[in-house]
């Protein structure tokens, strides 16, 4: 009969941990969290020093009388939830839920679920750390009472079923604010001149750009500059200044932390955080292998750390040099490129064993699993391995005053790049200037011009909001990919291919956030009540102290709301449109694909339609009415009422005015009127009127 214990948290842990242990061992999931604060109130006594009241989850009776049983039986019990907060939370919420009180308890930790790494976590078996807790409590209690205290705000001001988060608030106003960035943003024209040069004694001609003159770099910003270079290089004679040769290195890359997982798995993969995420925790919890039964086969994916361990760099170092020669093992570990807070107890997301390549694992896992591992295997040979190296060639090539530059390079030694290159990496100029010296003669072929337009910063992707919030020290890797996928749930935002938009109701609630719960919604306070939850998980800090301090402002700002904020009415505006079943006046709708047309009428009458909001202008192509339109995703655009049979559409509104240039129909961006013709870039001012 079993004399132990061990409760993890995922059922799938169950089956790889049992088989690593004896007979004297039992191992019992608690399917994640077993207690929380109640769902139909605050749950905090704000008036006992904010003591949280915590009730067993609805559903879990039952898993924690089939726990209590096992308890009853064992002489120790070991608690081995997930090695960071939550699970450390989970561990002393199993402890009271299970009145541990009277038992033997240890607390055990594994980064992976290998055979070696849990034995060892059984050797090193402590207490319950009450610091790692308390950061968790403090979040859970701050979280909560930004949800239950802002929510209620928006419903009465907005429509129910809207949600505020402190997390998830921040995310949805930097997506807000980098769309207003880029409809505020006026493109700047510039143009490119390359010359095409014949070399003696060479076939291929040699492509140099424009740099400017001999003395200072220029950039060419109307036609009427470049027409100038063009006179001032009539009949010139080209000439190489001069040739520089050199070496550039690529430093090998860190191994993955959650963060950059989740960007290069959108990037190569094009998985959303989620999908990454719920991939990676299948691989870390086990996979069955032939031969080997269940086997995790990479390590804890919820870390911010690079820190790879010994045995994993020595294992790593023999492989490397065993299949690619000593030359390719990198010289020493890599370090630390972070600025943040690093929780270094973890390891960086890699290969639990690095002999189990991609191609040994393929048939064990299914298509998506492969790809995910393969990357993460990649990913941590490279980091092992030595920094490529480049021979590079940079000329200087002289005209009439004017220098055109060409910079060649090629790969000297490839380095970590025999196993791994980025997704925004893969397209390297290969092309090599050959034996060219300054005394190399040139001869114009011709002078190649292009226009082109400055861009705007793009739409933030999945992959690029979770750089930004890393970046701005907003949540932690446990909450990236809930905190998007919440928002987009919510449909604050909608994901088009790839692009995270902010929808109307989105922009109705990041306005009210921001006009109301202005510090809820400030970058800079956010990510200083991230430190200061680090700063309880160290012991510094004490937890209460945090949440004391938080809640008497949170509380005065829905004080003031309430009684301040005017009620925003997105669904039931009159329309100019009249039912056509019963000739009621038909109101505008707010469903989860933006606004329609209903009849008031409802449920006697249920006649829909789509809803057009006119905008007063007429289509350049047919003069029908031009009207504010959605996507079936939910982003805005402008098109033609008379759709399918007339196409015009464009993204920015567009005015009744024409462009003085070529007379396209003019477009609204920020405080300028640009022309629809992308080609053009003729901008004004907008006139005070129409602003």
């Amino acid at each position: 009969m079993a004399k132990y214990l061990v409760i993890v948290e995922s059922p799938a842990k169950v089956k790889t941990v049992k088989k690593f242990l004896g007979a004297n061992y039992e191992v019992a999931a608690s399917n994640g969290h077993v207690r929380d604060l109640p769902r139909s109130t605050l749950g905090i006594d704000v008036e006992n020093d904010f003591e949280p009241k915590y009730i067993t989850i609805r559903g879990k009776g039952e898993i924690l009388a089939n726990l209590r049983k096992e308890v009853k039986k064992a002489e120790k019990i070991y608690l081995a939830t997930d090695p960071d907060r939550e699970g450390e939370a989970i561990s002393w919420h199993l402890y009271h839920a299970l009145k541990l009180q009277d038992k033997k308890v240890y607390r055990i930790t594994f980064n992976e679920i290998t055979k070696s790494a849990v034995k060892e976590s059984l050797k090193n078996a402590r207490e319950i750390n009450m610091d790692l807790v308390d950061a968790q409590q403090a979040r859970r209690c701050l979280d909560r009472m930004v949800g239950y205290k802002i929510s209620p705000v928006l419903w009465a001001k907005v429509k129910r079923g809207l949600s505020a988060g402190r997390v998830q608030s921040v995310a949805l106003r930097i997506i807000c604010d980098r769309e207003e960035e880029i409809n505020a943003f006026i493109p700047e024209e510039y143009w490119t001149l390359d010359a095409v040069l014949a070399v003696s004694g060479e076939k291929k001609p040699l492509v140099a750009r424009y740099y400017g003159t001999v003395d200072e770099k220029k950039t060419i910003s109307s036609r009427e500059e470049l027409d100038a270079v063009r006179k001032a290089l009539d009949q010139a004679e080209y000439r190489i200044a001069s040739v520089r040769t050199g070496e550039r290195v690529k430093k090998a890359p860190l191994p993955f932390t959650t963060s950059t997982l989740q960007q290069e798995a959108s990037k190569t993969l094009n998985f959303s955080t989620q999908k990454t995420m719920r991939l990676a925790q299948q691989l870390y919890e086990g996979v069955e292998i032939k031969g080997s039964g269940s086997v995790g086969i990479i390590t804890y994916l919820r870390t911010d750390s690079t820190r790879v361990s010994q045995e994993a760099e020595s294992a790593a170092r023999e492989y490397i040099t065993g299949q690619f020669g000593a030359e390719y093992a990198a010289a020493a570990e890599q370090e630390h490129r972070n600025g943040h807070k690093i929780q270094d107890a973890h390891e960086a997301i890699r290969p639990t064993d690095i002999n189990r390549t991609p191609a040994q694992m393929k048939e064990s896992l299914s298509r998506d699993q492969f790809r995910l591992y393969q990357l993460i295997w990649k990913r941590f040979a490279a980091s092992r391995m030595s920094d490529a190296k480049y021979e590079t060639t940079s000329v200087k090539i002289d005209a009439a005053g004017q220098r055109f530059t060409v910079a060649a390079s090629r790969v000297k030694f490839d380095g970590f790049m025999n196993v791994y290159t980025e997704e925004d990496e893969k397209e390297e100029n290969n092309t090599f200037v050959k034996g060219i010296t300054q005394d190399t003669r040139l001869s114009l072929v011709s002078l190649q011009e292009k226009q082109h337009f400055t861009q705007p910063s793009p739409h933030y992707t999945e992959a690029s909001l979770v750089r930004a919030m890393e970046e701005l020290g907003i949540g932690r890797p446990s909450t990236y990919a809930p905190t998007i996928t919440t928002i987009l749930a919510r449909r604050y935002i909608v994901k088009e291919n790839k692009n995270l938009y902010v929808t109307e109701l989105g922009e109705v609630v990041n306005h009210m956030m921001k006009e109301a719960f202005p510090t809820i919604v400030d970058v800079n306070f956010t990510a200083t009540m991230e430190a200061l939850l680090d700063g309880v998980e160290e012991g510094s800090v004490k937890w209460k102290t945090v949440v004391k301090n938080f809640y008497p402002d949170l509380e005065e700002a829905v004080e003031k709301a309430e009684k301040e904020l005017e009620e925003v009415e997105i669904a039931d505006e009159l329309s100019d449109e009249f039912c056509e079943v019963c000739g009621r006046q038909m109101v505008i709708k707010y469903g989860p694909h933006g606004r329609f047309l209903a009849c008031p009428g409802f449920p006697e009458c249920r006649s829909t339609k789509p809803y057009f909001e006119k905008i007063g202008v007429a289509c350049p192509k047919c003069g029908k009415d031009v009207v504010l339109k959605k996507t079936k995703k939910g982003r805005k655009y402008y098109g033609c009422i008379n759709n399918p049979e007339c196409d015009f559409m464009v993204w920015q509104k567009p005015v009744n005015d024409r462009c003085g240039r070529c007379g396209s129909i003019l477009l609204q961006k920020g405080n300028k009127l640009v022309c629809s013709d992308e080609n053009c870039g003729f901008t004004k001012d907008m006139p005070k009127t129409e602003e």
